[in-house]
């Protein structure tokens, strides 16, 4: 199998840098942390990489908005970089702060040049920062990162991760392109809520609409997500582990996998 490289990106306020270079090490790549003054220096570094990852933090402390600044300077000194990354057949992966600098800065969805960006990510429903473990549905086999997973058990901590499009149609644009690709789902399997996307708080934690946690852009190889899979790649990270309730492997490991077989 080819060992592919992946550039995480690091600004001040990341802080989950390290965590995501070990889970892609674990999954078989070979990771180096970049310091975005240093890319924007030597925007060549991307040529040495096939998957791009933004983790997760609080990039430049949030200020502005979660992700701005950082996405500001994607947007305008590496747009064209970032272009030429994806349209090699390269991935690139956001997760929570990095879901926000994707959307902020145009590469997972790319905004209308009338009506603006389609969709964002605001603050949460609860009007606080929310720390807890969620249950996940993978919805569809659009995205590479998600390929054979059905069902997940991640950690989220965020205070601003509701996802809202931007109108109806937008929404129903994305829901038809199946780029909706994952959703929170109720923790008690007694709760009901079947196939709905209706899952109430706590389950659904920021009150993002139709249950979004993330979604993909139009060739499934860029995904944004809120909660952490680097979080829940060993089963000693379960919150319940001594109590049997974890797997063999965490089950956010196999994101990290499915990016390293791609290349395989």
């Amino acid at each position: 199998m080819a060992q592919p490289n992946v550039l995480i990106l690091r600004a001040p306020g990341t802080t989950c840098d390290a965590e995501t270079a070990f889970a892609f090490e674990q999954a078989g790549a070979k990771a180096e942390l970049v310091h975005i003054n240093r890319l924007l220096e030597h925007p060549d570094l991307f040529s040495r990489s096939q998957i791009l990852c933004i983790p997760g933090g609080f990039s430049y402390g949030d200020d502005v908005a979660a992700g701005r600044i950082l996405a500001n300077q994607i947007q305008h000194h590496l747009a064209e970089h970032l272009a030429q990354f994806k349209a090699a057949g390269k991935l690139i992966l956001g997760i929570c702060n990095g879901f926000q600098v994707l959307i902020r800065s145009g590469i997972l969805l790319e905004p209308d040049a009338q009506n603006g960006p389609p969709a964002t990510l605001t603050v949460n429903d609860s009007g606080k920062f929310e720390d807890r473990w969620v249950r996940l549905e993978v919805r569809g086999a659009k995205c590479v990162f998600l390929s054979g997973i059905d069902a997940m058990y991640l950690p989220v901590a965020h205070a601003e991760g509701k996802f809202v499009a931007r109108d109806a149609d937008v929404l129903d644009r994305l829901e038809s392109a199946g780029q909706l690709v994952l959703r929170y789902r109720p923790l008690s399997e007694d709760a009901g809520g079947g196939n709905s996307d209706a899952v109430p708080y706590p389950d659904n934690p920021n009150g993002s609409v139709a249950g979004t946690a993330g979604l993909c852009d139009a060739t499934g190889r860029v995904l944004g997500m809120m909660p952490h899979p680097e979080r829940h790649i060993d089963p000693t990270h379960h919150p319940r582990w001594t109590r049997g309730e974890a797997g063999e492997v965490g089950d956010g490991l196999k994101v990290f996998t499915n990016a390293v077989e791609y290349f395989a």
